[in-house]
């Protein structure tokens, strides 16, 4: 967002990278799940609309596919923003689609925060305190305490091992970095071949620590669809998207 001559800006350049180039096969759609209706309305359209809200907020990238970019700017064209959203093509993994957003984001970018364009339902308070924890401490994700009983298994058939449920989380997005944190972890995956489940576990594998900061059971990721049920239910609900 542009600053008026002689304003100097008291909080760090943060650039938001949402995640919306994945086909979404599990889904069964036939397209981009992203264009899934919620209340009428895309689902990437409800994310890009938590992030644009926010004045602390000051650059979004939305990561594509080559084959959505019309049909995702006619979107974009028929939902006006208080931000431009760039669009940037993705890559065939997420990562690759990250490290896309990594090298389009401005060079002014001190704080990066990536979040799935398929969890409309995170609350502007949980990307407030991402921003506060990544300004304070480098890495953090948003995380949720597991409620099921998690059992390792090395084949899918027998069971090896049950870990201590109260040390497990489910992580959630978003997540938030240094500009130079996640970029040296990125370029360090990236030559070692490696690939990651998500953008803290690559700067795990640098040997930095990443906060948890608590999320809510609500912010889900529509992956399958079961989970349109569960959307609608929280859609429904009272201030499911605040």
């Amino acid at each position: 967002m542009p600053i008026a001559m002689g304003e100097k800006m008291s909080r760090p350049y943060t650039t938001v990278l949402i995640a919306a180039a994945g086909l979404g096969a599990r889904m069964q759609l036939g397209k981009n799940k992203q264009f899934l209706e919620i209340d009428k309305v895309p689902m990437v359209i409800h994310t890009l609309e938590k992030f644009d809200s926010l004045d602390c907020v000051d650059h979004i990238i939305l990561l594509i596919r080559r084959e959505d970019r019309e049909e995702m700017r006619g979107l974009l064209d028929a939902h006006p923003f208080q931000h431009e959203i760039q669009l940037v093509l993705g890559g065939v993994e997420r990562q690759d689609s990250i490290y896309n957003g990594l090298m389009a984001m401005p060079r002014e970018t001190e704080l990066v925060i990536t979040h799935d364009g398929a969890r409309p339902f995170v609350r502007r308070e949980r990307i407030l305190e991402i921003l506060a924890a990544a300004e304070e401490y480098g890495a953090c994700c948003l995380v949720s305490p597991m409620i099921d009983t998690v059992k390792i298994s090395d084949d899918g058939i027998w069971s090896r091992l049950t870990p201590d449920r109260s040390k497990l989380f489910a992580v959630q997005t978003p997540q938030g970095f240094h500009r130079e944190v996640i970029l040296e972890a990125y370029h360090q995956a990236f030559s070692e071949g490696y690939y990651g489940t998500d953008d803290c576990s690559l700067v795990e594998k640098t040997g930095r620590s990443v906060r948890l900061v608590p999320g809510d059971f609500t912010n889900i990721k529509v992956t399958t669809p079961e989970d349109i049920i569960f959307a609608k239910a929280i859609y429904g609900g009272d201030q499911p998207c605040a």
